[in-house]
């Protein structure tokens, strides 16, 4: 059941004039985006920390829920030195005399890069003993890029957060040289993610390791800075996301995990593939909690695992079925809101009054902000039918995006897939059961109590004891379970994260605790 007492108001239409529908928006917020991978949210989240951090805002609202505003940096010049910069390998292979390669490549450079005025790049010559070092620079910081494989566009691949010096925002820059925010790559789920944090009850105690990851004094963000001109750039405002709740407990698990990997003081940037696959995780249960209360289900959210079996099993099968279930969950959360309306008191009045039709519109546009436009509607003047095309509308429309983050962000982190089978399934890989650990376990811990925090906290089955809550007898195998709750155990100790002590004692450890070290 949705807290009401949390939900907050929603934004005036004039706020977000191209969206002509208002409804995913307000169960999950502004917006879930399937397009933007695990990576891509802890870049849009850092961006959004990194500006407000220079603000001395930094995991603080001021008690404004709605907008967030921030200017993220542009970095125009880094950008076209790693990424819009094909003719680099050429002129060292072809050009050894340094003075050459560097006249050859600033000439280049002014007549081919974007988005910078004046186009003179002259400052890095005086920075480097050689034009091969800088070349040698520039490729071991391009081969650093985040999701290099699915960013083809040059001003939307982004070089690893080494620190302030190598965060900007997505940008698409026009063959005249143009530029506009792009919202393919950052499409605001990272800026709801940072808000999760700012609302949840851990903020404060999360700010001084967020600070420090982003002052991140070190080597290679010095080296970034290198390649950057000493000017200030001309920032834009942005920050249009919103989020419908003033607390969650789905914020504080997220503020929680990411507070027990700082505390961890893992070397270097060790943490921040588990920062990104956890913060990944916990929108993916965000979503489906979410979608769980405003159907008004009174069953807890639960993702049966399966660790794969050379041979299919019967956990294999219900892990499907629970996959396909959550997957849906989204999509009745929609249909249930629409609904509401349907069922609601005003609509029941309206229709029995005359000019129903024009009521019964007004109210759709002032909930849902639809129909907005003439094209949008252009049935009869019928409230049922007008009811029926927002249904179909607000299906079609989940349909595209936010009703895929379940499955895209499943398969990005290692806990959906397809492994030997063709349906999908949760099946979590290593890399996703290693951020479980570090984010649950202190030292060590017993490897039933373990578990039995994956289900409490994540809605995670493995064994027959979660399994036997949740299943109806007829569904419940005890073997079944039992022979995934060893495979688990297996799996773990190959990883080093489980020690057997006897028969009857086995523990899950944390091998970066400082305990064990």
């Amino acid at each position: 059941m949705i807290d009401t007492a949390s939900v907050l108001p929603t934004p005036h239409p004039s706020e977000h004039p191209q969206n002509k529908m208002w409804i995913d928006e307000q169960i999950w917020g502004h917006r879930l985006w399937d397009s933007q991978g695990p990576w891509l949210l802890f870049l849009e989240l850092l961006n959004l920390a990194e500006a407000c951090h220079r603000d001395g805002r930094l995991l603080h609202e001021g008690g404004i829920f709605y907008p967030l505003h921030y200017k993220p940096y542009k970095r125009m010049h880094l950008r076209n030195i790693l990424f819009n910069n094909e003719i680099l390998l050429q002129i060292v292979t072809r050009l050894s005399e340094n003075e050459s390669a560097w006249s050859a490549w600033l000439k280049w450079m002014e007549d081919k890069a974007k988005a910078v005025h004046p186009r003179d790049f002259s400052y890095l010559k005086t920075r480097f003993h050689s034009f091969k070092e800088f070349a040698s620079l520039v490729g071991m910081l391009r081969s650093s890029a985040v999701e290099n494989n699915s960013n083809k566009r040059w001003s939307s691949r982004f070089v690893f957060p080494f620190g302030p010096n190598g965060l900007y925002e997505d940008l698409n820059i026009s063959p005249s040289g143009s530029v506009s925010r792009e919202y393919i790559n950052f499409g605001l789920t990272g800026e709801l993610l940072y808000k999760m944090l700012c609302r949840s009850v851990w903020s404060q105690h999360l700010l001084p390791h967020l600070a420090q990851m982003i002052d991140n004094k070190n080597p290679w963000n010095t080296l970034l800075n290198i390649l950057q001109p000493e000017i200030l750039e001309d920032l834009e405002t942005r920050g249009n996301s919103y989020l419908p709740y003033r607390h969650h407990p789905c914020f504080d698990k997220l503020a929680q995990d990411w507070l027990n990997i700082f505390e961890l003081k893992l070397p270097g940037f060790d943490a921040y593939p588990y920062l990104v696959i956890l913060g990944a995780l916990h929108m993916l249960l965000y979503q489906l909690q979410v979608a769980l209360d405003w159907c008004e289900d009174e069953g807890r959210l639960h993702l049966i695992c399966e660790m794969v079996s050379p041979k299919k099993t019967l956990v294999r099968e219900l892990s499907t079925l629970s996959y396909q279930q959550n997957n849906l969950l989204p999509l009745l959360a929609v249909e249930t809101y629409v609904k509401r309306i349907k069922d609601s008191e005003d609509w029941c009045r309206s229709i029995a009054e005359p000019e129903a039709f024009a009521k019964c519109r007004q109210i759709l546009e002032d909930q849902v902000r639809w129909p907005k436009d003439p094209e949008d509607y252009e049935g009869c003047n019928d409230p049922q039918a007008l009811w029926n095309e927002l249904r179909r509308s607000a299906v079609n429309r989940h349909q595209q995006h936010v009703g895929n983050v379940h499955r895209n962000y499943g398969g990005d982190i290692g806990l959906v897939s397809k492994r030997g089978t063709n349906k999908l399934r949760y099946a979590p890989n290593d890399n996703l059961l290693k951020a479980l650990v570090l984010a649950n376990v202190k030292t060590r811990m017993e490897y039933n109590e373990f578990l039995s925090i994956l289900f409490s906290r994540y809605g995670l089955i493995f064994g027959d004891r979660q399994a036997e809550v949740i299943l109806d007898k007829e569904e419940f195998d005890k073997k079944a379970f039992q022979a995934n709750f060893h495979r688990l155990e297996q799996r773990l100790g190959s990883l080093g994260m489980l020690r057997r002590l006897s028969d009857a004692c086995a523990y899950v450890q944390n091998p970066f605790s400082p305990r064990l070290k």
